[in-house]
């Protein structure tokens, strides 16, 4: 274990004596790359610029998201043309139809979700989906910008916060309880959007109540009525 970690170390070492030159924009081009078919260390290198450079973390949010929407769009493509075969190869018939029903009800939130999430989460499975299922480009990208701003901003406060260590603690986490995680944050978005459809009526009729009050013909007929 003790092996691996520093090999991962010396991986991420590698990757900022890459990105070096390019200044803030390394993390652009970093999360372009891992948004597009590689899977690299985006948290960790992500943390590294934050810590060291903690003025400027807001800049580092918004490029990290950036990049890995820029990215995507390799994806994108590959899914757009090609996905649904891809995707019925890999998957189980059970969970290609659990993923296009989640995209057919709720298709934003079923991308940003996912894109909030840390790995062991398949998130570029989900990309090829929502590519596949022909989601409208600009909410595809406004999606992953929106997830991985929210992951970025989580990442930036703890390590302002704790540390740059704690953000590992929490993807250990998600590594080895990442079931009873996305069971809480389902868990959560169902009862969000209860509240929502819920209050959304409410809020119907109190401006149509608002509205008559404020309408002098309504009064007077109310007045003649009564």
């Amino acid at each position: 274990m003790n092996k691996i970690k520093h090999l991962l170390h010396s991986y991420s070492e590698w990757i900022k004596a890459v990105l070096a030159p390019l200044g803030p924009w390394g993390m652009l081009a970093f999360a372009a790359v891992d948004g597009s078919f590689m899977g690299l260390p985006l948290d960790a290198i992500f943390v590294g610029y934050v810590y060291h450079d903690r003025s400027r973390f807001w800049l580092y949010i918004l490029l990290g998201a950036t990049g890995s929407a820029l990215g995507s769009i390799v994806l994108y493509v590959i899914g757009y043309t090609g996905g649904e075969v891809l995707l019925r190869k890999r998957l189980s018939p059970e969970r290609f139809e659990k993923i296009h029903a989640s995209f057919d009800k709720h298709e934003f939130w079923a991308l940003m979700f996912p894109a909030m999430l840390p790995p062991p989460t398949p998130f570029k499975i989900v990309v090829l989906a929502a590519a596949a299922f022909e989601m409208r480009f600009t909410h595809f990208l406004l999606a992953i910008f929106a997830g991985r701003f929210v992951r970025f901003l989580i990442e930036a406060l703890l390590t302002l916060a704790f540390g740059p260590q704690i953000v590992g603690l929490v993807g250990g986490l998600f590594r080895h309880h990442l079931k009873w995680i996305l069971a809480g944050v389902a868990l959560l978005a169902v009862v969000w959007l209860i509240w929502w459809r819920r209050r959304k009526p409410a809020a119907n009729s109190t401006n149509k109540n608002a509205a008559e009050e404020d309408d002098p013909a309504l009064r007077s007929k109310q007045t003649l009525i009564s």
